[in-house]
């Protein structure tokens, strides 16, 4: 055995080992949201995790890897590789296609989970199977394609998104955010005034764990995308991931001590997973310095965009937009700025920021592929959602929303308990 075959068999082993931490941090989407929720719609919650994951790995596989990997087309679509056959020669890596194709399903899973939480507790089941099949199918892998693939129009302008700062989570904000105005809000969360009612957690214990899950399952998602055991930048990804989140979560802590007067749990909890979101794009190409800082900024920009959704009335139960849509804009924009020589030159055109000598070039072209990115997703959402509303309801029923959608969706409670135990069969819903 030479050691090109004992890299490429490290390398596979990385790959795999953080394709499998990011498919962890579905438990952490599925245990934040479910404690974000009010209590009789977490098995709801549950049964949308195994949709992303089942659906969105089946439907990857068929095609959405083929249309984002694939053989370019005019740069702005792959069509080739479909169920993993046919011309994927192009893909130069030192692992195999199926090891390449398993990281970045557990990626296209984790796009689809942003989407879940802002349409929690009323979205119906059904319409969410089928725009779940559109985000995986064709939303995303299409976006991914013009940022990710060879051949993409906003690869060869030299954007840089390292592991989807824009076209993870930017894509999956801006699609929910298209999908929560669509859908409406929830009855009872908003006044006839446009003042908002607070619709309390439904525990925030859960929600934690599921946010420290992600955490742990972000190192995966950042440090696995260099697909090599042996690059030597791994160590200084996960630094800047870790000053990130820790310093999202620390500018939530001091700023909502002095505007609410109070630190704010939720808020908390997000500001650590903005950070996150926010050093995505740039955490191999930015100094531990600017990953603070990147990360503080998020943390405070997501507390406003909470804010304004509330004051224009839209409902996001577990705030997917301010986190994943603000921030992951943000992230992508600071690697304008922020990237160095020494950094960038390992990936991508070999740009850096404006802030490091690199002028107006990569701020203008990260611009570009963000306004591009934000606007697909949001756009498609929409038209998606309103072909799914021809053939079944988008929106779960009046009684449905009132009495929680794990009984009048899925027939089972998350919880049951002897003393206040009702009978399913003898729950009537007007469909």
């Amino acid at each position: 055995m030479d050691l090109n075959q004992v890299s490429n068999g490290l390398d596979t082993i990385w790959v795999v080992l953080t394709a499998a931490m990011i498919l962890l941090m579905e438990g952490g989407f599925a245990l934040l949201e479910a404690g974000f929720v009010r209590q009789k719609n977490a098995v709801s919650i549950i049964m949308k995790v195994f949709v992303d994951i089942a659906f969105g790995a089946l439907i990857f596989y068929f095609f959405g890897f083929a249309l984002m990997y694939g053989l370019d087309h005019f740069g702005l679509i792959g069509m080739s590789g479909f169920m993993l056959h046919g011309n994927l020669n192009h893909l130069v890596t030192n692992i195999s296609h199926d090891t390449y194709w398993l990281f970045q399903c557990a990626f296209v899973i984790a796009v689809i989970s942003i989407v879940s939480g802002a349409v929690a507790e009323r979205i119906h089941f059904r319409a969410y199977i089928l725009y779940t099949i559109a985000m995986t199918g064709l939303i995303y892998p299409i976006a991914g394609h013009w940022v990710w693939s060879a051949g993409g129009w906003l690869s060869k302008l030299g954007m840089i998104d390292f592991a989807g700062s824009a076209v993870i989570h930017a894509l999956g904000g801006f699609s929910a955010l298209a999908a929560a105005i669509f859908i409406g809000p929830r009855i009872g969360k908003f006044n006839e005034d446009g003042s908002a009612n607070i619709v309390p957690p439904s525990n925030l214990p859960l929600a934690s764990v599921g946010a420290f899950i992600l955490w742990f399952g972000w190192f995966g998602f950042n440090s696995g995308s260099t697909l090599s055991a042996t690059n030597t930048s791994i160590g200084h990804i996960a630094v800047t991931t870790m000053l990130a989140a820790a310093a999202g979560g620390a500018a939530c802590i001091l700023f909502t001590m002095f505007r609410y007067q109070k630190a704010d749990p939720p808020m908390v909890i997000n500001g650590a997973l903005a950070g996150l979101v926010g050093i995505t794009a740039g955490c191999a190409f930015v100094s531990d310095n600017a990953a603070i800082l990147i990360g503080a900024v998020c943390g405070i920009a997501m507390v406003f965009a909470t804010e304004f959704l509330e004051s224009r009335k839209i409902d996001d139960p577990v705030g997917a937009f301010p986190v994943h849509g603000i921030s992951g804009s943000i992230g992508t924009l600071c690697v304008g700025l922020f990237a160095e020589k020494g950094f960038s030159g390992t990936y991508g055109q070999g740009y850096y920021g404006l802030f490091y000598g690199g002028g107006w070039k990569l701020l203008g072209i990260q611009a570009l592929g963000l306004l591009t990115v934000c606007i697909w997703g949001f756009v498609l959402t929409w038209l998606f959602l309103k072909l799914i509303r021809l053939f079944t309801s988008v929106r779960v029923s009046r009684d449905e929303e009132l009495i929680g959608l794990d009984v009048g969706i899925h027939g089972v409670p998350a919880y049951s308990q002897e003393h206040n135990f009702i009978e399913l069969s003898q729950i009537k819903i007007d469909k």
